[in-house]
């Protein structure tokens, strides 16, 4: 039986894929929790083969709880599962060390085959996005200028879109001002921008939020 844990700080989510899995002769939701900070705790204390995390989680983002997470447990998969564009979040994710990208509009059965693939050691992405990472349209050009962001680099964008201030991404991320300022600079540079308006409606334009 893969053990699956599900995080995400809606509860008609976290209810709607436990009944989903109820009487899966697989699959058994052993723990639905609403933050990324309550996943360590849980992984300490209860058996995970798998777990299922929304990005935007409240007290800690799902791609940085992702990161810590794979440092302490290395044998847990962890499978994205977002409203978030997949062209976007799922290299970043897949590159900071989850096993699948899922979009919240998949068909439920598509849920099952997903954690039964990164069970057994592959990647989950659609098809879709599979075809995308093995297309190389060089005359894409922001397709270009998104492979140039680093999975950091996405990540600081997304919480400077969300406008979120120097100091609260440092906080979230871990990281000092200084070296936030400097991804910043690095986004302005990659982007072609000069100003942080600028910088967000270029990632609005690219569907990077």
């Amino acid at each position: 039986m893969i053990k699956v844990l599900v995080v995400d700080s809606h509860p008609i989510v976290r209810k709607g894929l436990k009944l989903l899995f109820d009487a899966d002769p697989e699959i058994e939701v052993v723990g639905s929790i609403g933050s990324g900070i309550e996943i360590f705790e849980f992984v300490r204390r209860h058996p995970v083969d798998v777990i299922i995390s929304e990005i935007d989680l409240p007290e800690l983002n799902g791609i940085t709880a992702l990161r810590a997470i794979k440092k302490e447990h290395t044998q847990v998969k962890v499978i994205m599962f977002s409203y978030h564009p997949e062209e976007i979040y799922a290299i970043s994710t897949i590159k900071a060390g989850a096993s699948g990208y899922l979009s919240k509009n998949v068909a439920t059965e598509t849920i099952k085959e997903a954690i039964l693939k990164v069970h057994n050691g592959g990647i989950y992405l659609s098809d879709n996005m599979a075809k995308h990472l093995n297309y190389d349209d060089t005359r894409n050009k922001k397709s270009k200028l998104y492979k140039r962001l680093s999975t950091r680099e996405v990540e600081v964008l997304k919480l400077l879109s969300s406008g979120k201030k120097n100091k609260e991404i440092a906080l979230e991320l871990d990281i000092n001002e200084k070296t936030v300022s400097t991804y910043k600079a690095r986004l302005f540079k990659k982007l072609n921008v000069n100003n942080l308006v600028d910088l967000i409606h270029q990632a609005e334009h690219m569907g990077k939020i």
